[in-house]
């Protein structure tokens, strides 16, 4: 099998499965939060510290929301099977990242990395990251060549793949869509307000050994969950909306 096609066959894989494969990964954070906890030790440090990795996680969510949020429907989705794209998105983040969902996702787990005080860890997830995402980006973006062809080409050749490149930001084509991005980014959402406040508790347990953290992680936990619920009720409701319009049309016949 030539390389481009292993490289394909792989990438396709991994982004069947990107959405859990990552999950792989909390171990070794688990082991650097109980190992290592000597910053929760620190209480200046350790805060100045928790709102820079938190601050990391909520630049990435940022990312992709405004990412999703003004995308073409039909385009970056959480689509698993198959690779979907109707149209092109070249504006917004898209303008200076050629993959603004993926910047995203790099940057809410090095945050929740960061968060471990653990230079190893880092090292680890970043060597990790690199070859995970190298698959899926080249099968994505053959999938996009084969479809969209010279405009494509036109595209990439300007718009660097990982690294933004700030100075040729193009506005957004379309509007913020909201319900959207609620819709899209509440697991997002879930993840940073559950994963954060589980590392406080795990880290508190370790050095004091009992379980306790502070008021602001609460509430960060009660309004990630409140988020997430509402998202889903709107997700439910949109179905049956859907359901509801599709009968409306075929009785139309």
């Amino acid at each position: 099998m030539a390389l481009v096609e292993e490289f394909e066959r792989t990438g396709s894989w991994l982004f069947r499965w990107r959405s859990y494969l990552p999950f792989v990964f909390l171990p070794l954070i688990v082991t650097a939060v109980l190992r290592y906890p000597v910053i929760e030790s620190h209480p200046n440090l350790h805060f100045v510290w928790s709102i820079v990795s938190l601050g990391v996680s909520l630049i990435g969510l940022a990312v992709r929301c405004h990412a999703v949020g003004h995308a073409a429907d039909g385009t970056s989705g959480r689509n698993t099977k198959t690779q979907v794209a109707e149209t092109l998105n070249t504006s917004g983040f898209y303008s200076v990242v050629r993959h603004p969902m993926y910047l995203g996702n790099f940057l809410i787990a090095l945050g929740i990395v960061l968060h471990s005080a653990a230079p190893w860890l880092v090292v680890v997830y970043l060597m990790a990251f690199a070859l995970y995402y190298e698959r899926i980006m080249f099968t994505e973006e053959a999938f996009l060549r084969e479809k969209f062809g010279r405009v494509f080409s036109d595209w990439s050749a300007r718009t660097p793949a990982f690294v933004p490149r700030l100075r040729q930001w193009k506005s957004a084509e379309l509007p913020l869509d909201i319900p959207k991005v609620i819709r899209a980014e509440s697991a997002a959402v879930a993840v940073i307000a559950l994963t954060f406040p589980a590392l406080e508790l795990a880290m508190h347990a370790a050095q004091h050994g009992n379980v306790a953290m502070e008021k602001s992680w609460y509430i960060l936990l009660g309004s990630g969950i409140l988020l997430y619920i509402i998202a889903r009720v709107m997700k439910r409701q949109l179905r049956r909306w859907l359901k509801y319009e599709r009968i409306l049309y075929e009785a139309a016949k």
